[in-house]
């Protein structure tokens, strides 16, 4: 075999050798493709035994480029001749129509094109109400005196006040003070101040003539408007359109102005994972009791050390404190901008009124001025900012000096005083009567009840979560398995609270979260435990059957872990390893433990709530629970003769304990209220008058109907609904002594007449055909004889030649799409290299663009340098 393989290889490789292939693709095999054949047929020539797919797909690549890509490069290139003449594809219009068209459209144009720049001579243009061909003769007398010429002129007290000189400044003289401003010369404050007087009166005059002009041209506005209608026929547009006010702005704006000076969002710190908080709630618990434990050994005071502040190296020591930041911050609000603070510096501003009007004449002063001072001006400042730094360097140190004692004070003030030994003792004893922060996980059952023991419900709910924390899975790898112990025995510890006399239901309660969160970290532990006191407690239930015949009624502490149950894992689910036999031992208690007292018909109504609440999302069908509603309303009947229902176990028609529900006193329903019923008489019916057991025989029928009506609630979409609820109808309408009941009771017991129909409707029962159904007709198969295994061929000569066709078209087409995916693939890779080559060009040009701009600055840099 191995020798058939080798020479049948040499053979192929002898072919390659002897084709027209490349010399260098002839020579190495791995550009060669053998397609080796499942099996030989003798007398069958291949042709495909062995290819070059590289030679094959270099030629399609160079075949496409000489086709494909030259049709792609030219696409959209070529030039076309159109004519755009009037009328050339019209065939309507005669050769005659086109040409006088033609000629029309033509002078059109010629005459638009000169008519462009005419203007109409007999409309006269103006501006400002004077014509502009007036104006444009320039026939104004230029006033030599006007203002226009004086505003570029300077007068001569300003000239010789700038540029005469110190002493020998230049004033004007009058003909009749010449001699006396000769021997009485004035100074040069005398000369400042007049200046600024002429300043400011020039300035007022200019603004009353800007003001007169403005109301000018106002006035000419407002005339110009109304005589404007009589010089144009259309309306001014400003008339036409109302003028709208400018939009204010919306609860939108405002909020997105809002937004954009809120500030932005901080990171937040990692979050942790469970065992790290873990491992911090655990040392944070062992801190606080290291400090409980030294305040009951009295040595809080003498270890405690005070914090000192970290100090820099950087530090004189001179009490120096950075100001705060009193920046204000912007904001945007209501449509207006908010600054905080502003209450402040208007309180401040109204404080420095004065101070700040000084300041004001002074700026005018220095306005006035202009540049005569500048120099003196600057010295003069410098010399004050020098005095006052001064003055605030001697304030400083003075202000040191007096920080550094006031801190000397207050150092002393704070030092505690010294604490008396009673003070100690009372604060061991406080620190004695505090629960420890940590507490070990309990081994058994007793450790657990004497370390819950005389404990107050609150105080045994924060121990058992002071155990979880300083036990968590994570921390330890023992404490998996002491935490799972732990769950079974609170739930022994529940059930132990619930069967005392009194039951402590409050502890009970308490307890639960701690219950839940032990379940969610070991569902599987939880699940194990639960269902070994559900099995205990249905084992139990059947023994006490087969020795007494009867059972009693489950205690509380099994009613609480019921409530547990349905707490702690779905109720819903079809079947679960849980809730499933608890449903199972819900139906047992109800229907085989006998109600031979007052307190056994109130267990089974807590048994109901539970069914109830079992079944109150899926709204499963529980017949236990409705047999058990009738049975309990059995009870309440006197007459027990004509009865249109049935009673199941575990009531009887008749016996010893089927009045339990009967009033004794008719009367007492006028003295009833309506009150919940305490799950403490279930475990013990504490010794009451006749009065007070008849008000307690009516709290237990209210319950018992308020449960009749949530189960109507709940299966009134079945289509049995009426035929379920007849026999609960028939008793409550004919057996029931509803009259000798309170009031609230009989509207109770009218709600669930009305919600239940008189009649159930009536269905057709399910009866067999009378005919059996006619089978279809069968037909003779048609056998034909295939001679070609494997192949679809027709029998006849046409099918034949059909098919073979079919066949080729099929092939064909699959060929014509292979060949478009790869055109299309070669123009996708042409596209995307052209694309990167413009890239390219583009990225260069802008790197030589920015050489040369960094070049050129660097060069003037160079010449500033230079200068």
């Amino acid at each position: 075999m191995m020798r058939k393989q080798q020479t049948f290889s040499r053979g192929l490789s002898d072919k390659v050798r002897k084709s027209k292939a490349a010399p260098e693709i002839q020579k190495n095999p791995f550009e060669v493709k053998i397609n080796r054949k499942k099996f030989d047929v003798l007398g069958r020539k291949s042709k495909h035994d062995v290819g070059l797919p590289g030679v094959s797909r270099s030629r399609a690549i160079q075949k496409r480029k000489d086709t494909l890509l030259k049709e792609f490069r030219l696409k959209d290139k070529n030039n076309t001749f159109i004519d755009r003449r009037f009328g050339e594809y019209d065939s309507k219009l005669t050769p005659e129509e086109k040409i006088l068209q033609r000629f029309t459209l033509e002078r059109q144009r010629t005459q638009d094109r000169k008519d462009m720049y005419n203007l109409n001579e007999e409309e006269e243009l103006t501006h400002y109400g004077q014509s502009l061909a007036e104006m444009e003769k320039m026939t104004d007398v230029i006033d030599s005196d006007s203002d226009s010429e004086e505003k570029g002129l300077l007068s001569a007290e300003l000239t010789a006040t700038h540029f005469g000189g110190g002493g020998g400044l230049l004033r004007k003289k009058s003909a009749g003070d010449d001699e006396e401003e000769e021997h009485k010369p004035r100074s040069r404050q005398e000369l400042i101040e007049e200046l600024i007087i002429k300043s400011k009166q020039e300035k007022r005059e200019r603004q009353t003539q800007k003001e007169e002009a403005q109301e000018l041209t106002e006035k000419l506005d407002q005339e110009w408007k109304s005589i404007q209608n009589l010089l144009a026929h259309k309306t001014p547009k400003a008339e036409r359109t109302d003028e709208t006010d400018k939009p204010k702005l919306d609860q939108y704006d405002m909020m997105v102005r809002e937004l954009g000076f809120e500030m932005k969002a901080q990171p937040s710190e990692k979050l942790k994972s469970a065992e790290e908080l873990a491992r911090e709630e655990r040392q944070r618990l062992q801190t606080l009791e290291a400090d409980r434990l030294k305040r009951m050994m009295g040595d809080a005071e003498e270890d405690a050390v005070q914090t000192n502040t970290h100090i820099s190296a950087d530090d004189m020591n001179d009490g120096f404190i950075l100001d705060g930041d009193d920046r204000k911050t912007l904001a945007y609000k209501d449509g207006k901008w908010n600054i905080e603070g502003e209450e402040e510096e208007k309180e401040d501003e109204d404080g420095d009124e004065e101070g700040g009007e000084e300041e004001e004449e002074e700026d005018d002063e220095d306005d006035a001025e202009g540049e005569e001072d500048d120099e003196e001006g600057e010295d003069d400042d410098e010399d004050d900012a020098d005095e006052d730094h001064c003055d605030l360097q001697s304030d400083e140190g003075s202000e040191d000096e007096d920080g550094q004692g006031a801190e000397e004070e207050q150092v002393c003030a704070e030092e505690p005083p010294a604490v008396s030994e009673e003070q100690k003792k009372a604060a061991q004893e406080a620190a004695k009567a505090e629960l420890p922060y940590t507490f070990p996980a309990p081994e058994s059952y007793s450790d657990l009840k004497q370390l819950l023991q005389g404990h107050g419900s609150e105080q045994q709910r924060l121990i058992l979560d002071r155990t979880l924390k300083c036990n968590h899975p994570s921390l330890s790898a023992g404490n998996k398995a002491k935490l799972q112990k732990l769950f079974g025995f609170l739930l022994e510890y529940v059930g132990d609270l619930a069967t005392q006399n009194p039951p402590d239901l409050r502890t009970v309660s308490a307890l639960i979260p701690q219950i839940c969160g032990l379940c969610q970290m070991f569902p599987e532990a939880a699940c194990k435990a639960v269902q070994t006191l559900l099995s205990d407690s249905g084992h139990s239930m059947e023994e006490t059957l087969e020795v007494k015949g009867r059972a009693p009624m489950p205690d509380l502490d099994m009613l609480v872990l019921l409530k547990i149950t349905a707490l702690l894992f779905p109720s819903s689910d079809f079947r679960h390893p849980v809730t499933t036999p608890a449903f199972l031992f819900l139906s047992q208690a109800l229907t085989r433990c006998a109600v031979v007292s007052l307190e056994d018909v109130c267990k089974g109504l807590v048994l109901c709530c539970l069914a109830l609440e079992y079944v109150s999302l899926s709204q499963r069908i529980f017949p236990e629970l409705l047999n058990f509603l009738l049975g309990l309303l059995h009870l309440t009947v006197s007459d027990k003769h004509n009865m249109g229902y049935t009673v199941v176990s575990p009531f009887r028609r008749q016996g010893k304990s089927c009045d339990l529900l009967v009033l004794k006193d008719p009367n007492v329903s006028h003295s009833w209220n309506r009150k919940p019923i305490s799950l403490q008489t279930a475990h013990r019916l504490p010794a009451q008058s006749p009065v007070e057991r008849d008000h307690y025989r009516l709290s237990l029928i209210d319950s018992c109907l308020d449960l009749v009506k949530r189960c109507t609630w709940l299966y009134k979409d079945l289509p049995s609904y009426a035929h379920i609820f007849q026999p609960i109808r028939a008793l409550l309408l004919k057996h029931l002594p509803v009259e000798g009941y309170p009031a609230p009771i009989q509207d109770l017991h009218r709600e669930i007449l009305d919600a239940i129909p008189e009649k159930p409707s009536q269905h057709a029962p399910l009866v067999f055909k009378k005919k059996k159904p006619i089978p279809l007709k069968l037909f003779t198969p048609k056998i034909v004889q295939i001679l070609d295994y494997g192949k679809k061929r027709g029998n006849t000569k046409e099918e034949k030649e059909r098919e073979r066709l079919k066949h080729k078209y099929k092939r064909e087409f699959k060929g014509a799409l292979r060949e478009i995916r790869k055109d299309t693939r070669f123009l996708a890779r042409e596209k995307l290299s052209d694309v990167m080559s413009r890239c390219v060009k583009r990225k260069v040009k802008e790197l030589y663009g920015s050489l040369a701009t960094q070049e050129g600055e660097w060069k003037a840099l160079k010449r500033k340098n230079r200068k």
